[in-house]
């Protein structure tokens, strides 16, 4: 076996001009969509001159652009191409895209594909239903596991121990009054979910908003992604959706997986 390199070497590697210029660019969002040199400093937690030469780096490169007017900087379309080269090389989202699709139009509800990062599902995949749903989730968006069907999901098949470590390392906040936020209530959910093969979501994350889901699982045994529906408020009950779509989304979820093993 390759030795690996001891820590110091590895402490040595480490970049720390890179780790500022992707902390610069992670600042950027929905409540800071626009910043001065002075606010991409305070947002980073580093200093002004380091913001300075970061973006002007960044600015070089096309990565984000200074408004002729405002002087405040902005993200470009160009950091998209980081994340599209991520899922052009994720294999899974080209098998499940068939299955998701065929799903979508059979339920006549949007459906979606995630996957873990740390305590979170990431969308990388989604196909519209017909019908009109009043929350949109684009591509990258992010959604913790503890209040939701596929984050359920995914944590259904971990160890328990391990389940029970992922909730306890982040804070379970209450997103609406349905939100189950207690650690034990929600390893109980598991312990369902794990029996039935899905996991729901009841108006926890989002009001008006419900979501039945099901591990997909790769050739070691592992859940890599969850499928989920999305199953507004206004046309089911949660009755309705584990009878109707909960052994849709089962099917869905397996011959994802069945075809994942095989190309590995």
């Amino acid at each position: 076996m390759k030795d690996q390199p001891s820590q110091e070497v590895a402490d040595a590697l480490f970049n720390q001009s890179l780790e500022k210029g992707l902390a610069v660019l992670r600042a950027f969002d929905a409540r800071r969509r626009t910043m001065t040199l002075a606010e991409v400093a305070e947002a980073t937690a580093i200093t002004k001159s380091s913001a300075q030469r970061m973006i002007y780096t960044l600015e070089a490169l096309g990565y984000v652009k200074k408004h002729a007017t405002t002087r405040r900087y902005q993200l470009t379309p160009k950091v998209m191409e980081i994340g599209y080269n991520y899922l052009e090389a994720d294999t899974l989202v080209d098998v499940a895209n068939p299955f998701l699709a065929e799903l979508a139009t059979t339920t006549g509800e949007t459906t979606n594909m995630t996957e873990p990062y740390e305590t979170q599902m990431v969308y990388v995949a989604r196909f519209v239903g017909h019908q009109f749903i009043p929350i949109h989730m684009p591509i990258g968006s992010r959604i913790p596991m503890y209040c939701t069907g596929s984050g359920r999901a995914y944590l259904s098949t971990l160890a328990p121990a391990d389940a029970r470590a992922l909730l306890q390392s982040g804070p379970l906040t209450a997103r609406t009054p349905h939100t189950r936020t207690n650690v034990d209530d929600i390893m109980a959910l598991l312990a369902t979910a794990r029996e039935r093969g899905y996991a729901c979501n009841n108006e926890e994350l989002f009001l008006g908003d419900m979501t039945i889901a099901a591990p997909i699982i790769s050739n070691q045994g592992a859940a890599v992604a969850a499928v989920h529906v999305v199953t507004p408020t206004s046309r089911w009950t949660l009755e309705e959706v584990e009878k109707k779509i909960g052994p849709l989304v089962l099917e869905c979820a397996r011959s994802i997986s069945n075809s994942i093993r095989t190309l590995t």
